[in-house]
């Protein structure tokens, strides 16, 4: 009896089932020869991937360095012996590098390296390395690539959290026990290489820097870092060669020891003073401890090269409890005059900032993000050098008393302004010039010898007309002059003709208005002339014209004027 009909579906023979594992991968051509070859250099000598032993060793009950000589000594008479090394690869006793050891070792028994697994590591990159065994990866990596002058400093990374020290570069590998004794060969080669240029031997510089800056450690208006290495060798690091550089510096040099801690090896030193500081006088106690804590947060990889000169500025300016602090300069506390014309803004920019000042009963803080903060020293601290940012973080508490001290302004005329600007924004040195230009033409248009709610018409428009000529110019009365009606019409037709304005608005006026206006023009000029050198020309003599000639309009225009 047949079975049941078998069921296919399209393309089921061209199917074909994928595993994939995370971290393998097929070996390049490349890739399996080099690390056959470093395979069998470690079957033919197993201690080969040792660096130079620059110490005296201890016993290996205390010294895991010569615990792992002496452990790599037995696994080497057992390298071929298969079964051994598949136990020894996995056994949680014994030395952790050897574990590592016999899993390699294993691996270079085998004849298939086609089959790789790959390290991927934030700070030492990634590479290909044969798996087995239960070591640490990063140890596998590290002998399997023991000629990498980086990846070989993995496989004693446990030695390095006992406090061993290692140093590798491309001609030498060396290990200095518990003391960080720096080859000297380490160092130059380090630097050659390093991600920042340098020139010189035993002194180098960056771009920026000179040999006899460095030298005789002159201080410069930006600053740079002086670096002082164990062996002898000074650098001196540019701020400018810091914020360019495409790979940060420490990673460059600390990645080529373990443990990376660069601090150990060199002595860092900020060179710079703010401009103005006494040369003989020393640094705040306070800013030199905070310098201290950057310049160690940088060699130990947590603070990057581009915020490195800012953040060393900021903690010796932060830390000055007396004078004027601008920017990046410093004034006595005799030197408030040079403390304001240093500061870039307007003339009135600097008087406004010199009001809130004198304001003040303690030291203020007003940093570049435009926070402000009250301080128990008398310091003035900017750290911004610019009038208007300084301005606009203290606008909000202190703006009432520069419209009070400056412009006269309190009570409701103060808060409306102050609103205005708190939301407005506008630059403050237009600001306060539109504002003192606004109060000026109020004071002078105070000097007229009637309100213009108290005329009647048309003396009215003849007065609104001069006031708006006075305060927004001639253009701006044009509209107002022709859509008068009746009298009002015809004072309009009188101003146009007095402005010489006449020749594209005739044809809105009637005839009436035109004969009537233009025999109201000569007193209408009249009223002109002399409020022109009442509140252009500044003459106060004038406001009697200007009585004489309101009194001559409102007589040929039949208005009854009162006092």
């Amino acid at each position: 009896m047949a079975g049941p009909a078998e069921v296919s579906f399209p393309g089921d023979k061209n199917r074909r089932k994928k595993i994939r594992v995370r971290g393998i991968k097929q070996a390049s051509k490349q890739i399996q020869q080099r690390l056959e070859r470093n395979l069998d250099s470690l079957l033919d000598d197993p201690s080969v991937f040792l660096p130079t032993i620059d110490t005296e060793l201890g016993k290996p009950r205390r010294d895991p360095m010569a615990a792992t000589i002496k452990e790599i000594n037995q696994l080497s008479a057992k390298r071929h012996d298969r079964r051994w090394l598949s136990k020894r690869m996995v056994k949680r006793r014994g030395d952790i590098v050897c574990r590592a050891l016999a899993g390699s070792l294993l691996a270079a028994l085998e004849e298939d390296h086609t089959t790789v697994s790959v390290f991927k590591n934030p700070i030492y990159g990634s590479s290909s390395f044969i798996r087995r065994g239960s070591g640490k990866q990063s140890h596998m990596v590290g002998i399997q690539n023991y000629k990498n002058p980086k990846l070989r400093l993995l496989i004693f990374d446990e030695h390095a959290k006992h406090g061993l020290w290692f140093f590798s570069w491309n001609g030498g590998f060396v290990y200095t026990g518990n003391e960080p004794k720096v080859p000297d060969e380490w160092v130059h080669s380090t630097l050659d290489s390093a991600s920042i240029q340098l020139n010189g031997t035993e002194t180098r510089w960056t771009r920026g820097l000179d040999e006899k800056i460095v030298e005789n450690n002159e201080l410069t208006e930006n600053g740079w870092l002086k670096l002082d290495f164990q062996n002898g060798t000074t650098i001196g690091l540019s701020q400018s060669s810091l914020a360019k550089s495409n790979e940060a510096f420490v990673p460059s040099i600390a990645l080529n020891m373990i443990p990376p801690k660069l601090s150990d090896i060199v002595e860092a030193e900020w060179m710079w003073r703010p401009k103005g500081w006494p040369k003989d006088r020393e640094l705040p106690s306070d800013g030199r401890e905070q310098l201290d804590g950057i310049l160690l947060a940088w060699m130990s990889m947590a603070l990057e090269d581009t915020a490195l000169a800012r953040a060393c500025r900021a903690s010796i300016l932060n830390s000055i409890e007396d004078g004027f602090v601008a920017g990046s300069s410093w004034f006595d506390q005799d030197g408030r005059k040079e403390f304001l014309e240093h500061l870039s803004g307007t003339a009135n920019e600097r008087q406004a900032i010199e009001v809130i000042l004198d304001s003040l009963n303690s030291g203020i803080h007003v940093r570049a993000d435009g926070q402000n903060f009250n301080l128990e020293s008398d310091v003035i601290r900017f750290e911004d050098s610019a009038c208007h940012p300084i301005l606009t973080s203290l606008w909000p508490e202190h703006g009432k008393i520069i419209l009070e001290e400056i412009f006269k302004l309190t009570d409701d005329d103060a808060e409306d302004i102050h609103q205005k600007q708190m939301k407005r924004k506008q630059g403050f040195g237009a600001f306060f010039k539109e504002l003192g230009a606004t109060l000026s033409i109020n004071q002078r248009l105070n000097r007229l010898p009637w309100k213009n709610e108290v005329l009647p018409s048309p003396l009215i428009i003849a007065d609104k007309l001069v006031r708006k000529a006075a305060n927004d110019g001639i253009a701006s009365t044009v509209a107002i002059a022709r859509t008068g009606r009746g009298l009002d019409s015809a004072m309009g037709w009188a101003w146009l003709v007095v402005q010489d304005r006449t020749e594209s608005d005739a044809w809105r006026f009637d005839s009436a208005s035109r004969d009537k206006g233009s025999d109201w023009v000569p007193a209408l000029q009249a009223l002109w002339n002399a409020a022109e050198d009442l509140l252009l020309k500044d003459n106060l003599d004038a406001v009697e014209d200007y009585k004489t000639a309101m009194k001559k309009l409102a007589e040929v225009t039949g208005s009854q004027l009162r006092q």
